[in-house]
């Protein structure tokens, strides 16, 4: 007869709350309350909070700029153009708002949703607040393609050439890491950072060599996708990055549970049902395709995938039930702002949407490596 261990330790439980998140740092990292609990109704007010935030930040970066469009303006154009009454506005008014501003808006919107979804099944797959897309090579590998078809002077796909080219070698990368680390049928989490950090020196390597060999309009053109930016959004690139933040995003909160169990540790995992190697291989095709989609329409950029679900983890605590589709609505958010102040902190010039990413990320990652270790006492 088999008896059921009465361990102490909640993770050997297969009884205990997936959604409560393993013991140590970042189960007390994701506490939202005194004594770990969640507030009530917390999750509601936060997703409403969201949601109202991104609404009113679309709105008002649709209207801002240097062509100012009052928010009744904008407001009136949308109802006229979805058939709900209000009014066109002039000629040049319409078509900075909706063949510039919007565009660019729903761009944001996008590639920040896809974005910082794919940090939290980042996080989540490998088990670690701190990962982020570009750990397993995503970024600097669609950074060579589209480096290497500037450099080149490629031009099979027309205007579209950098972001095919960006796309494509994304997802070349984050195959060739997959295989690389893979050892007797299974993927072990050390050995696939470990090969995305190789892969990840050898791409800087290679856009290293093509940097040497373009010339200076080539330099400069490579400099601007580097940097990252929406400057160039339009109907065209929001259809073509739309197909793969949908179908990422739709997939995304079906893992969930999954990820929740996967938080137990994978023996215990395995021992509850879940395919721990499947999950793995589906979630990290995802979140290639999300990031790859994303750094092939706006250029590199850094932090939103480590940012955002850490800051939802830390509010709302660790279950991926509302941290996935919670991280994808808080990137947005984050992607809309940040391009509202790129474009306005130091108008009539622009700010590279990825540097100013990097210069609010950036503190933020210091200040949370030294809690981490101020929590756990040292990394020892």
């Amino acid at each position: 007869m088999t008896t059921t261990p009465t361990s102490p330790d909640p993770t050997l439980d297969p009884t205990a709350d997936p959604t409560a998140g393993p013991t140590g740092d970042a189960g007390t990292d994701a506490a939202p309350a005194p004594g770990g609990r969640r507030l009530p109704g917390s999750t509601a007010l936060l997703t409403g909070g969201l949601l109202g935030a991104l609404v009113v930040l679309c709105l008002l970066s649709a209207g801002v700029g240097a062509y100012h469009i009052p928010l009744g303006d904008v407001l009136s154009s949308v109802q006229h153009r979805t058939g709900l009454g209000g009014a066109a506005l002039d000629r040049v008014g319409e078509s900075v708002l909706w063949n510039v501003r919007l565009p660019r808006v729903v761009l944001a919107l996008l590639v920040g949703a896809s974005l910082g979804c794919a940090g939290a099944l980042m996080q989540g797959v490998f088990g670690n607040p701190l990962a982020e897309p570009g750990v397993i090579g995503i970024s600097s590998g669609a950074a060579v393609g589209a480096v290497a078809s500037i450099a080149l002077g490629l031009t099979f796909f027309g205007n579209w050439t950098v972001t095919v080219c960006a796309f494509v070698s994304g997802l070349v990368t984050v195959v060739l890491v997959y295989v690389l680390s893979r050892s007797g049928g299974r993927t072990e989490v050390v050995t696939l950072i470990l090969t995305g950090i190789a892969v990840n020196a050898f791409a800087g390597a290679l856009i290293g060599l093509f940097i040497f060999f373009a010339d200076n309009a080539q330099l400069t053109q490579i400099t601007f996708w580097q940097l990252g930016s929406l400057a160039q959004a339009t109907w065209p690139k929001v259809l073509a990055v739309l197909p793969c933040a949908l179908a990422g995003l739709a997939v995304a909160p079906f893992s969930a549970r999954k990820l929740d169990l996967l938080a137990l540790g994978e023996r215990p995992a395995r021992h509850l049902g879940v395919d721990v190697e499947r999950l793995r291989v589906l979630l990290v095709l995802v979140v290639a395709l999300l990031t790859a989609a994303a750094v092939a329409v706006a250029g590199i950029i850094t932090f939103v995938g480590l940012l955002v679900p850490h800051l939802l983890r830390m509010a709302n605590g660790p279950g991926h039930r509302f941290l996935v589709p919670g991280s994808a609505l808080g990137g947005a958010l984050v992607l809309v702002a940040g391009d509202l102040a790129a474009r306005t902190v130091a108008a009539p010039a622009e700010l590279p949407l990825g540097v100013l990413t990097a210069l609010f990320g950036s503190p933020f990652f210091f200040w949370l490596l030294r809690r981490t270790r101020r929590k756990q006492g040292g990394w020892a």
